[in-house]
């Protein structure tokens, strides 16, 4: 069975950086993409931001983290990172990673994820 592990998150104050990381556990045959959401309380999961494993790498941000977040891979690890810098308060959610991937080369892709982690903003 596949895991979603994630790594970082915790309290920061405004305008502080932090990293979060995800990677499967296992051997996996591929990974397709991999995104990271966050849900704030009383508020609809939003993608935060994503990234293709596949070709080139092209990455997607929400509007609100555009030029303070950056996604970025690393094949030799097989892991997907989100670095926030200039944190604001509205950035406090629980995020999660989300990847599709193949676990076999027999097995149809699938949508995995991961357990969530805090990420709080305060002064």
């Amino acid at each position: 069975q596949v895991q979603l592990v994630q790594s970082g998150g915790g309290l920061v104050q405004p305008g502080g950086s932090l990293r979060l990381s995800c990677a499967p556990s296992g051997t996996i045959f591929t990974m397709y993409n991999m995104g990271w959401y966050r849900q704030a309380p009383g508020k609809q999961r939003e993608l935060v931001a994503s990234i293709t494993l596949t070709t080139d790498g092209t990455t997607v941000y929400a509007d609100s983290v555009k030029g303070r977040f950056t996604i970025a891979r690393d094949d030799a690890v097989n892991t997907v990172s989100l670095q926030m810098n200039n944190l604001r308060p509205e950035d406090t959610a629980v995020y999660y990673c989300n990847a599709e991937l193949q676990r076999r080369e027999v097995d149809p892709p699938s949508e995995y994820w991961g357990r969530g982690t805090q990420v709080t903003v305060s002064s």
